[in-house]
């Protein structure tokens, strides 16, 4: 289904504008010397199109894409039948590329600056390196987590690119197109609906329309409008800024049983149940754009802002928030 839903070329990709006009350049003028385009790396929140804009530019360049994580190379000789198979002008996308082991980076240094690769033959005083030539190929590494991206590699990537949360606008623009494909009778204002509580999140959007064409076909209606939107909407205990029932536990827990914070990550995961990488790069970064929460040295702390959208008051907790 996500697949169905992913653009196929640049001019089909809506949104990060100024992502697509540099990308633009550099797939034309790659293409013109006749060369690979230079290593890639993206970064941004999860489900901003990291990896369709990685498909894309595959796409582009008439080139083939080979996909995988950096969990899934554990081993040096992963990496190595990874890359001696890869043809001029491939692409390899390494998704979560924060995670590759330190050893695997080791690999990678010559490998993307001089399409080298150097294996180590044996053990102890007789082991040889040998050195291979490899196709020329392009990397496009893929991470939530930019800071944890060692410097000698980030350092490799001739471009980096950060996608930023989508637009009001942009998103509407993404719901209107999902609909046609999937052939969903849907009204603007339900789109302006959808669009206003995808967390400005294109994955989020479309997981959005999908549950609210299923509640609609099951109560025999076969057009998405916007009451029956609001229902579907309120049934998957969306509210109107798009915060779902873990956004609103995480900012109660803080304002309620925490006094507003500060409090810890490692409590806030234990107190919610949830893992604390989850809470750090999935709720955490648009709680933040809303301005509902706050990271001080101490720990997260409930803004003023979270407690007016829960409906809590500010002076009956006695606390000083911070501006």
């Amino acid at each position: 289904m996500d697949l169905t839903l992913r653009p196929q070329f640049l001019r089909e990709y809506v949104g990060q504008q100024k992502v697509k006009d540099n990308l633009r350049i550099l797939i034309a003028a790659a293409q013109e010397r006749g060369e690979p385009i230079e290593h890639v790396l993206l970064y941004g929140a999860p489900g901003l199109g990291k990896t369709t804009l990685a498909h894309i530019i595959a796409r582009e360049l008439d080139g083939n894409i080979r996909v995988t994580a950096g969990p899934v190379i554990e081993k040096a000789g992963d990496l190595a039948a990874i890359l001696t198979n890869l043809q001029d002008g491939d692409i390899l996308f390494i998704d979560e590329i924060h995670r590759l082991n330190k050893n695997i980076e080791e690999i990678l240094y010559p490998a993307m600056e001089d399409y080298k690769l150097d294996i180590v033959i044996g053990q102890g005083p007789s082991a040889k390196t040998l050195r291979l030539d490899l196709n020329k190929f392009t990397i496009i590494g893929a991470t939530t987590r930019a800071s944890l991206i060692s410097s000698p590699l980030r350092d490799r990537f001739g471009v980096v690119y950060h996608l930023d949360f989508y637009e009001p606008e942009d998103l509407q623009q993404i719901v209107r197109r999902s609909s046609q494909i999937l052939k969903i009778d849907l009204d603007e204002e339900s789109a302006q609906k959808i669009a206003e509580r995808s967390r400005r999140t294109p994955r989020v959007a479309n997981r959005l329309l999908r549950r609210v064409r299923d509640y609609c076909q099951v109560e025999n209606k076969n057009k998405i409008e916007p009451a029956a939107c609001q229902t579907a909407l309120s049934l998957l205990g969306i509210d109107q800024l798009g915060l779902d029932a873990v956004d609103r536990l995480i900012l109660e827990l803080i304002i309620d049983k925490f006094n507003g914070g500060p409090v810890g990550l490692n409590t806030l995961a234990a107190a919610t149940g949830e893992d604390m990488a989850t809470i750090e790069e999935v709720y955490e970064p648009y709680l933040m754009r809303l301005g509902f929460l706050d990271r001080s040295p101490r720990g997260r702390v409930a803004t003023e802002s979270a407690y007016r959208h829960l409906g809590k008051s500010v002076k009956q907790a006695g606390i000083k928030l911070f501006k």
